[in-house]
């Protein structure tokens, strides 16, 4: 089995799985960890902020159509019965810092909520985050996680294995899509390429959307990102995954190999969760929490995010600050293992 020269990457690898099924579901997010100023009766938190009078709008670091804007949406959906209005908005740019940055300066009142992704610890890591830390969030809770999926066009006969399109790519220039450059699936392809001993060429979009859309038209050859951004077009026939970077099979296909597998010591994912500016109140994150967290526990959003191939993984504030900065340490030292060190 090929594996990568680093202990780094072997860690974050781990990490970016294990570590978000750990969360504690009933702590609420902010500093109050433990106060039970989240055990909200219906009309806000007890004792806490009611939030029912207020316009929110959701922001997503990523073009429309990718994962993290569909899993926004479908918590936004849910959530909706909770505020006057809710309402998602897309800010794309830079691999998600514009985004992000975004709703890191925004108002701390609660009305801006901002769909943070591990880009918050990547772009860091690799010096392209445009001034964005964590530290400039007060995370409210993790949602969701997933596995990147190294996937192709279904009638590409140059590739039916992951071991033709490793081998492919050793005597070939190769052309791998990925959401944007710092981005987790950008780490996840190049991750993959240090295992196997070959190299990519690295293509970014401004989220998953734009890669995939030129893998269907052929102006690439494959893209890093979620199942549940391919899921569609893999059951349409016209893409097909070669392998999964996860510890396990996914249960959505059964019949695609991890990369492990197939000989590659490669597990790398994402993760998608809620935060507010750093300034925010911490009543107001809390009854955030409650809100958001009883969406994600409603019946809809299980139902969507079955529908989509998406996991639901709660975890809450504390816990999900803690990772995040476990994570940048981590992600640092994957990118100077693999020289991708930008600024």
């Amino acid at each position: 089995m090929k594996k990568i020269t680093a202990l780094a990457l072997a860690l974050a690898m781990a990490l970016s799985l294990t570590a978000c099924g750990g969360g504690d579901k009933s702590t609420p997010s902010g500093g109050n960890a433990g106060n039970g100023s989240n055990a909200g009766n219906g009309s806000g938190a007890a004792g806490g902020t009611n939030l029912s009078g207020l316009s929110v709008t959701c922001v997503v670091p990523y073009d429309a159509g990718g994962g993290t804007d569909a899993v926004m949406r479908g918590l936004a959906d849910a959530a909706k019965g909770s505020f006057k209005n809710i309402t998602v908005e897309n800010r794309s740019g830079a691999g998600g810092a514009t985004g992000m940055l975004y709703g890191a300066q925004a108002a701390n009142d609660g009305s801006i909520v901002t769909m943070i992704t591990v880009e918050l610890a990547t772009l860091e890591a690799m010096g392209n985050n445009a001034g964005l830390t964590y530290t400039q969030f007060k995370p409210i809770m993790m949602v969701n996680s997933a596995a990147a999926a190294i996937t192709v066009k279904a009638d590409d006969d140059r590739f039916d294995t992951l071991e033709d399109f490793i081998e492919y790519s050793k005597s070939n220039k190769v052309q791998v899509g990925n959401s944007g450059i710092g981005a987790i699936w950008h780490l996840a392809a190049a991750g993959l390429a240090k295992t196997a001993g070959t190299e990519f060429n690295h293509v970014g979009y401004d989220g998953a959307n734009g890669a995939i859309t030129d893998l269907l038209g052929g102006h690439i050859d494959a893209v890093a990102v979620s199942y549940a951004e391919v899921n569609s077009f893999v059951q349409s026939g016209d893409l097909k995954v070669l392998a999964v970077m996860a510890n396990d099979r996914l249960e959505a296909i059964p019949d695609v190999p991890t990369c492990k597998e197939c000989g590659y010591e490669a597990v790398l994912g994402t993760w998608r969760g809620l935060g507010v500016p750093a300034s925010t109140p911490d009543e107001v994150v809390d009854e955030l929490y409650r809100i958001f967290s009883e969406a994600a526990e409603s019946d809809a959003f299980k139902e969507f995010m079955a529908n989509t191939n998406n996991v639901i993984d709660i975890m809450d504030g504390e816990s999900f600050n803690t990772m995040i900065g476990e994570q940048l340490e981590l992600y640092t030292g994957l990118v100077e293992e693999l020289d991708l060190k930008i600024g």
